[in-house]
């Protein structure tokens, strides 16, 4: 059984929003860093967007006005709130939680988290 799994892709116009589900459970979202990854073909994944276990979001320059990610401890699941999409942003979107560093913050590589899901397709197309 998976523990996690996203939710949530689909096909969008650009200028289109999206809401990506994750559901993991109560201990990991409590315990563990939780990120989006995003792989387009042919490319390596790329860090899109995380959320330490005291919940404070990070998200890289080029996307934090566009992409916002959120926890439910309660529910055990993350989620990313995706607006003014673009055709740059299809890829699989993957669920990742891995460890925090020392201080607390999320590390942003892919290689750092080992519990993945299995990704959501999100295309953004007209």
């Amino acid at each position: 059984q998976a523990l996690l799994k996203e939710s949530g892709g689909g096909s969008v116009q650009p200028g289109g929003s999206l809401r990506l589900s994750c559901a993991a459970s109560k201990d990991i979202v409590s315990t563990l860093c939780m990120a989006w990854f995003r792989q387009a073909p042919g490319k390596e994944p790329e860090w899109v967007s995380s959320i330490r276990i005291d919940d404070t979001p990070r998200a890289p320059n080029s996307l934090k006005d566009r992409f916002t990610i959120s926890k439910d401890k309660a529910e055990g699941a993350i989620y990313l709130q995706m607006h003014e999409l673009k055709p740059e942003d299809s890829a699989v979107y993957y669920c990742a939680a891995g460890k925090s560093a020392r201080s607390g913050s999320c590390y942003i590589t892919w290689s750092a988290y080992n519990i993945r899901g299995q990704g959501t397709q999100v295309t953004v197309s007209s």
